[in-house]
């Protein structure tokens, strides 16, 4: 999978997407669709914008017991994503149980990734909170060779750690990474950031950015710019 910018259209309604991407005339962008609006607008919400020619990635961040999981994954297999997740949390079992269950009778498959620490983890709160006493990028390193060994395609993970995972993992382990942010914008609740450019630098593969290319005045230029930044 190439390098690539994937717009997060974290938005609650289909209306609100289509209506963003009806302004993109003459790309048509990488695309992740979240919780919000999955839930929101249902399995037809996918349909829709895989049929306008757009990659999709999935993303439900799957946690939960091996079979469960499993069952879950027979089900989104059917939408033709291009990419979905889970939580390596879960463990070596619950992972490869995914890819039974994400993979169809013809032996093909969506790209499957886990998501390693969220970025707006930090530190203090993995010792704090989440009682994780070894640093985060140790943590992130074992999470990333646990979906390795359990046949996955690669890993979230903050831009600031996708050196180490490809290190760890190979360079043909993908690195997806949010906590992207323009140079000359807000964090928001992001903890783990950086640029565009700088992304490109620490090497991710793809990077998902939400807010700056759609909460931006002229969303178009916004992801021009992005995807001028990180390709460099």
């Amino acid at each position: 999978m190439k390098r690539d910018v994937i717009i997060a259209c974290d938005f609650p309604t289909a209306e609100e997407t289509f209506a963003f991407l009806d302004r993109f005339r003459e790309e048509k962008p990488f695309v992740k669709i979240g919780m919000e609006l999955f839930y929101g607008a249902g399995p037809e919400i996918v349909r829709k914008i895989k049929a306008r020619g757009h990659k999709i990635f999935l993303d439900l961040k799957l946690h939960d017991i091996p079979n469960t999981v499993k069952r879950a994954m027979a089900v989104l297999s059917k939408l033709d994503v291009d990419l979905t997740n889970l939580h390596a949390a879960g463990g070596l079992d619950m992972m490869r149980a995914a890819i039974e269950g994400l993979t169809r009778p013809d032996g093909t498959r969506p790209r499957l990734i886990a998501v390693t620490q969220l970025t707006s983890i930090d530190q203090t709160r993995l010792s704090n909170e989440l009682l994780i006493d070894r640093s985060l990028p140790e943590v992130v390193s074992q999470y990333a060779k646990n979906a390795k060994a359990a046949g996955l395609d690669g890993v979230v993970c903050s831009p600031l750690e996708a050196g180490t995972v490809h290190e760890t993992c190979g360079a043909g382990f993908l690195t997806v990474t949010p906590g992207v942010r323009f140079s000359d914008g807000a964090t928001g609740d992001q903890q783990r950031v950086t640029t565009p450019a700088k992304a490109r630098e620490l090497g991710s593969d793809l990077i998902v950015v939400g807010r700056p290319i759609t909460a931006a005045a002229d969303p178009v230029a916004a992801y021009r710019r992005c995807v001028s930044e990180f390709l460099g």
